[in-house]
């Protein structure tokens, strides 16, 4: 099957459909979206129902711009000034639009590949993330979603440990998941820089370059950092090359890695990340 893999959209509509004729003309594609589909960029939106238009042919995953989304739209955050999610909140089908988005999974395993939109912990293998991540989706899908809401933000725990439940279990896994770009070689996690891989302050590294990581065994596609940029490892692929920050939005077609590429007007100044 011909899979593209695409990088954070956040609100990028119209760089997606320049890009969708760029990589697939033909629409027979399926498409892999590594989340953020909205916030940020000029038409959150239309965006997010084009996406969802695609159906069955595309997957995306949930990115830390998705669950603000959804604790705006309940109420439980404040919109931030740099939000545009209006469109979304005040959509004759908002309720709907809202339904879509807390369905979808926290990763997606196909293959030999693991999506995921920031990262995944040294300690965890491929199929320890799809179940970990089950546990959240379990959770944002059933009647108590909005109550689970209030509890998902924070910073601690912030290592894994197996005897974790409860709250602190699933704000982990969503912190790692959604959040995460630096760790301690332990798997402790940082969540304020935000700088490129090469700025990794003293006893600090990107979560990828974990010694020991047990998902180095597939190849783990992921976006959320915008300043490290396109990756093409064999065994890793970062997405986010900064499409609302006026870089580029960025697919890659996993079966022989081709790169495709359209350049994005500005919508937010880079100084204000």
């Amino acid at each position: 099957m011909n899979i593209l893999a695409i990088g954070d959209l956040q609100g990028c509509a119209q760089s997606l459909a320049e890009l969708l004729q760029r990589a697939d003309p033909t629409t027979q594609a399926a498409l892999r979206f590594t989340g953020d589909l909205v916030n940020r960029g000029p038409d959150s939106l239309g965006a997010l129902r084009r996406v969802m238009a695609l159906g069955k042919r595309a997957v995306t995953v949930l990115g830390n711009h998705d669950l603000h989304l959804l604790a705006v739209a309940t109420g439980i955050r404040q919109a931030h000034r740099t939000d545009t999610l209006d469109d979304i909140l005040g959509a004759p089908d908002r309720d709907a639009l809202i339904d879509w988005v807390r369905s979808r999974p926290l990763a997606h395993r196909e293959g030999d590949y693991l999506l995921v939109h920031a990262g995944v912990l040294p300690q965890w293998s491929a199929e320890q993330v799809v179940e970990l991540a089950g546990e959240v989706e379990a959770v944002l899908r059933g009647p108590d979603w909005v109550d689970f809401l209030r509890t998902m933000y924070g910073n601690e725990p912030a290592s894994w440990r197996d005897e974790l439940k409860g709250d602190d279990r699933l704000r982990l896994v969503v912190n790692a998941l959604t959040r995460v770009r630096f760790i301690r070689p332990d798997g402790s996690m940082d969540f304020k820089l935000k700088d490129s891989a090469s700025a990794a302050p003293s006893g600090w590294m990107p979560w990828f370059d974990a010694p020991g990581r047990r998902t180095a065994d597939v190849t783990v596609v992921f976006g959320h950092w915008s300043t490290l940029g396109l990756v093409n490892r064999p065994n890793l692929l970062s997405l986010d090359t900064g499409c609302v920050w006026g870089g580029t939005l960025t697919a890659v077609r996993l079966e022989d890695r081709s790169v495709f590429q359209v350049r994005c007007p500005r919508a937010r100044d880079p100084a204000g990340h």
